[in-house]
Formats: structure tokens, sequence, C-alpha cells
């Protein structure tokens, strides 16, 4: 059985204690919890990440049957600006070490750019850019490792690890059980592979699969602005995701599978779309 989930900040904007009700009364189980974007009224400084804070949210998820899947913290490690860089890690330490307070396994991130403003350029294809995130990245590993936390990586087209090789070099490079796959299939989609992606969906499975420890589902429409793809909920796009639900209800079972990109209008039926290609998978 698959376990769906929502990503919280695409929900209503309540306080967490209104708001966990209405997801679990929309069928879900779990939850993708990004901290500075669900809690805009409180501090999500490393200061402010106490056990107390963790045990109360702890309690409020439990009571409400709401696991949380992932604690999403996405920094960029291969900025060019050294007291960022500091900051970034310092900040994923305290996620890493939160998570494990909160009895969530899993602390998930994309993998960077390299410039400023966290944007697609060449360089994002080169080896010595992989080569830098994976120096960067190998600390933040350990830390995972100290806390027995997953610390995850999202392959994105347009980040440094943007398909299924460079992100299979990472792992191997790192090699530690302790650095795992969020697989976003629609993240690793642009105009270049899209007419393809049942191709590359094969690919991810075939050199990730074993390292796959979570799902996001969304869906994508083709649009003519940015990158030429829009990500939407899923079940409202182009998206078909037979062959992906078939290996998971094959080999990963009870992964969590956070849907994105829905709103509180559509999230429900996106769940219940993806439930229904799960169950016919």
């Amino acid at each position: 059985m698959i376990q769906l989930g929502l990503r919280l900040h695409d929900a209503e904007k309540l306080p967490v204690e209104e708001l966990l009700p209405l997801v679990r009364q929309k069928g879900f189980t779990c939850s993708h919890l990004a901290l500075s974007k669900l809690f805009k009224d409180l501090p999500c400084t490393t200061a402010a990440l106490t056990p107390g804070y963790a045990n109360y949210l702890r309690r409020v998820f439990n009571q409400n049957g709401i696991d949380i899947a992932v604690i999403g913290n996405y920094l960029n490690l291969l900025h060019p600006d050294e007291e960022y860089l500091r900051d970034a890690a310092e900040k994923y330490y305290a996620h890493i070490r939160f998570a494990s307070l909160l009895g969530c396994g899993m602390v998930g991130t994309e993998t960077g750019a390299p410039n400023r403003e966290y944007t697609f350029c060449p360089e994002c294809r080169k080896d010595e850019t992989l080569s830098l995130f994976i120096n960067r990245l190998k600390p933040i590993v350990r830390c995972a490792e100290e806390f027995g936390v997953i610390f995850a990586i999202e392959p994105v087209a347009r980040h440094s690890v943007y398909d299924p090789k460079s992100c299979r070099r990472v792992l191997d490079e790192i090699g530690s059980h302790n650095l795992q796959v969020l697989f976003d299939p629609v993240n690793m989609l642009d105009l270049d592979n899209v007419d393809h992606r049942d191709e590359l969906f094969q690919e991810a499975i075939e050199l990730l699969g074993k390292d796959i420890a979570m799902v996001h589902l969304k869906d994508f429409v083709r649009v003519n602005e940015g990158y030429g793809l829009k990500s939407v909920g899923a079940g409202t796009g182009e998206m078909d995701y037979s062959a992906i639900m078939k290996y998971l209800k094959k080999e990963k079972p009870f992964i969590y599978a956070t849907l994105e990109n829905t709103t509180p209008e559509n999230a429900a039926a996106c769940r219940q779309a993806m439930q229904d290609v799960y169950d016919n998978a």
C-alpha cells in the first residue's frame, strides 16, 4: 500500500492545529513539512529548533494521524559565497537534528546551481560542478549518519544533479547508507527530454531504484514561458504514472508519496487520481 501525503504549504493557510484535521479528512496520511514556508509567524532559525518545539509538533501530528514523511530544507550548496555556505550547512545540521527529535526519518533537498540566483546555467552540467557538490554534501551526510536520519537528494533537470547517471555518481562517491533519493519524476523533465520521459523514468528506476526512499507526485503542462513546462497537481496534466506506480507497488511497500503543486480545492481529487492509478497498476 502506498502512503499518500501532501506538501503542507500547498494546503489551506491555517494554524497547524487547525490545518492537520482538514488534511486528514481529505485522505492524506503523511506530509512534506517545510518549516519556513508553513510557519510564517514563527522563527525557523537554527536556534529555534529545540527539543520542545520538536516534541510539540510531534504530538500535534500524532494526534491527527499524520506522519511527517520528510522535512524539506532546500538550500544551495553550490552558492559562491562562503558565509552563505556556512549558514546553509548549519541549517542542514539543525534540520537533521530536528528531524531525529520529531520522529521524522528524512531531510530532503535539491542539489543547487553554481550561482547566487539558484538558476540554470551551462556550468550545472560540468563534472567539476558535480564534484564540488559532492564535496560539500559529504559533511552533511556524515551528520545524518550521526543522528540516524536519511538525507535524500532530489534530481532536477536544471540543477547540478540533473539525471539518473549524475545522481548515481553522487550516491556511489559518497557511499553512505544514509544518503538516498527523493524521486520526483516531473522535476527531471525539461523540453529536451519530455518527449522521451518513459525511457528516462525507466533509467531512473534501474539506476536509482534501490535507493529511492520517497516520491513526489505532481504533473506538468507545456507553456510558452519559463523553461516550457509548468508543474501542476497530479492527474491534471500530461503525466502517466502507470509504470512508476507498478514499480512502487511491487518493490516499495508503504512508501511515502507526497503530492506537490496542488491547491486546497483540488488536493483531494489529485490524491484520489493517484490512488486510482496505484490500485490499477
